[in-house]
């Protein structure tokens, strides 16, 4: 917990929340390294895990104000609301970067992920037996994930909740993506792409008084797969937040060398250079899934050549975005030095 805020603390928690929900949207990329990068990752667990029993009492007895103090509602209403925005905004802006210049998105998320191991690495001064082991570990753990192959589609609404659970880890582990946990899981099209898609038009339809939505099946069912989805994705944000805060609590160098080890493991998932190898039948063609969509079976991966404009065009945005990570975490300091 902190002190009152400022307005321009307010508004950069907006800021760090559109961050957030736009590395979280992205595969590969973890809107965790966001929190812990500028310097929120503690207060954003310590605040999720007062979720508990007690704040539930507060709200069954009416004791909303109480309520909103005991679960710090001012930093998490804040920086939820920037990820809303997010999502329905600059998301949609980088799903259309993805499309028509994917090699440079790709870039400047790869350089965020070496900006952020930057500056974690460079204050742990806590290397020790149990630590290394524990680095590696993460590294291990997080190379094996980038080469694992993606499963296939399933609409399964129990697998639906679990693949909630599982996708809110990108927001509560720095270095593992949510997005990509969805991808190998075989649900990121359903989940984030025609489930988001389908809550957007049904707002657009509502907000011109159009109701025929609810005579189509298929948006009714997409959007009580969305449902289901938020309410895993809701259990798994709690649950996971009271874990690590006890993790962070009695074994913070352990899981900090672990979270190093991690995002370094991570950074084949972002290599910027990378061929889509989509999943074909017996004669070539690519497998189309139950919405349409092209199958992903993986990625291959190669070096860039260096005689290409396009390839140095792609470390100038390497560099951007390690900038505009470092730039997250000079602001904290600055505002830290300023108090």
């Amino acid at each position: 917990m902190r002190a009152e805020r400022t307005f321009m603390d307010k508004i950069f928690l907006i800021i760090k929340g559109l961050f957030m929900g736009a590395a979280n949207k992205v595969p590969g990329v973890s809107g965790g390294i966001v929190a812990f990068v500028a310097g929120f990752y503690e207060e954003f667990i310590y605040s999720l895990q007062k979720i508990n029993l007690k704040a539930f009492r507060l709200i069954l007895n009416g004791r909303f104000k109480s309520f909103y103090k005991y679960v710090n509602g001012q930093f998490l209403s804040l920086l939820i609301f920037g990820m809303l925005v997010s999502y329905f905004s600059i998301s949609k802006i980088l799903d259309y970067f993805l499309e028509k210049n994917e090699l440079y998105v790709w870039a400047a998320f790869f350089g965020m992920i070496l900006g952020s191991i930057y500056y974690i690495s460079k204050d742990f001064g806590h290397w020790n037996k149990k630590t290394i082991i524990s680095g590696i570990l993460g590294l291990l753990i997080g190379i094996s994930i980038s080469f694992l192959n993606p499963a296939t589609e399933n609409d399964n609404l129990f697998f639906i909740f679990f693949c909630g659970i599982i996708s809110v880890s990108g927001m509560t582990l720095p270095g593992l993506s949510g997005s990509f946990i969805l991808i190998l899981l075989g649900n990121y099209v359903l989940l984030l792409v025609d489930s988001v898609n389908a809550l957007y038009d049904t707002f657009a339809d509502l907000m011109e008084g159009n109701f025929s939505f609810v005579t189509n099946p298929r948006r009714l069912n997409t959007l009580k797969i969305l449902t289901v989805f938020t309410l895993g994705s809701a259990t798994g944000l709690v649950t996971l937040s009271h874990i690590l805060s006890y993790v962070l609590k009695h074994h913070k160098n352990i899981t900090t060398a672990v979270i190093i080890g991690f995002i370094t493991g991570s950074l084949g998932v972002v290599w910027p250079w990378k061929k889509t190898i989509l999943k074909t039948d017996a004669l070539g063609n690519a497998l189309i899934d139950s919405n349409g969509n092209e199958v992903i079976l993986n990625y291959e991966r190669f070096i860039p050549d260096l005689g290409r404009m396009e390839s140095w065009w792609a470390i100038f945005y390497m560099v951007i975005g390690a900038g505009v990570l470092l730039g997250l975490e000079w602001y904290g300091r600055y505002r830290s030095y300023k108090k």
